[in-house]
């Protein structure tokens, strides 16, 4: 894909599909949902926990260790939900249920969480201004390939083919992230979020060299963090990743800089459960605060809004939305294997 360009229309065209969505009471709470969702998700995780000390210095933790990578990931879509303010409308609940959830529960620092995914959903896939297309590792344009250096440069050529094998590298990124952010002046609320964060590593590594021999202690380690990381990243690239980038001088409406820059995904019930609704990217970021479960029903107003004002609407299986993902990573890459080839 390439750099969105556009001149930014009336405002009104966001208003209207507003109002559409609100008279259906998409945006109304969902009680009930959330009751239903946070009981089976703090109950898979307890489970988790009593298997682990039923089955004691076994290399049947293996096989567990993908399990709680599974379970990690639902509850960091349980915070994701949290942060949107979608389960509390409050924001003192929100936040109190999402440090022990995110700090305590899976190690995700809430406060880091809260600043990045802000910055993201006000700017997404904006080069300058989404943290999440920053250059790091990866490049997510040619003109970033050629201004890259270090490790970004070495394998910016290559990043396609080693996408997935650096996703399991990001179970431990994120909790690296959150540890770092601590020392950042916007932070709030630090000793808290730090102490949680300390109680959660404490207590994680202490059971695992406590239960387990070193080795075993090992093996669940990598493979649950590795399998996290897969995981987190195969329910959040899809959804921007290979869409068009927006630069300083790319003028959009709210409308158009969420639609044109996002993807849907495909599925039935089993992709909506996976994904935590974030298949519905679309619907989530014209209105972050939406209870997941509305996001399926505000999808055809939305659609059906987008091709009456012919905006494109980007929606495609979960497979093809990682092809094109790796497409995008291969293709800005190309200014790097001219360099290699020369």
């Amino acid at each position: 894909m390439t750099q969105a360009t556009a001149t930014a229309p009336a405002a009104s065209d966001f208003s209207r599909l507003s109002r559409r969505v609100r008279q259906a009471g998409l945006l109304d709470p969902r009680p009930r949902y959330y009751l239903v969702r946070l009981s089976v998700v703090a109950g898979l995780y307890l489970a988790g926990v009593a298997a682990f000390f039923r089955r004691g210095d076994s290399w049947l933790q293996v096989p567990l260790a993908a399990y709680f990578a599974i379970v990690f990931a639902q509850v960091a879509l349980v915070l994701h939900d949290l942060a949107h303010r979608q389960i509390f409308r409050l924001r003192q609940p929100s936040e109190t249920l999402g440090r022990l959830a995110g700090n305590l529960g899976i190690g995700l620092g809430y406060g880091w969480w809260m600043n990045k995914h802000t910055r993201h959903h006000a700017n997404p896939n904006h080069e300058d201004l989404d943290p999440d297309v920053v250059p790091d590792i990866l490049v997510w344009s040619q003109e970033q390939a050629r201004d890259s250096s270090g490790l970004a440069r070495l394998i910016g050529g290559r990043q396609a083919s080693l996408f997935y094998p650096l996703l399991l590298l990001e179970g431990l990124n994120l909790h690296v992230a959150g540890v770092r952010a601590l020392r950042q002046p916007w932070m709030k609320h630090r000793v808290l979020e730090g102490a949680l964060l300390l109680a959660h590593f404490a207590l994680y590594l202490g059971v695992l060299a406590w239960t387990l021999s070193p080795g075993k202690a090992l093996a669940f380690l990598a493979v649950h963090q590795g399998l996290f990381g897969l995981y987190m990243g195969c329910v959040f690239a899809p959804g921007h990743k290979g869409m068009p980038t927006l630069t300083g001088d790319t003028k959009l409406d709210f409308l158009r800089r969420q639609v044109l820059t996002t993807r849907n995904v495909r599925g039935g019930r089993f992709v909506d459960i996976a994904m935590g609704g974030l298949n519905y990217q679309i619907e989530h970021h014209l209105f972050p605060n939406m209870p997941t479960p509305n996001l399926r029903r505000a999808r055809p107003i939305v659609r059906a809004y987008c091709r009456q004002l012919r905006l494109p609407y980007h929606e495609v299986g979960f497979v093809a939305s990682h092809v094109e993902a790796l497409r995008h990573l291969h293709h800005v890459g190309a200014p790097l294997r001219k360099e290699t080839r020369s």
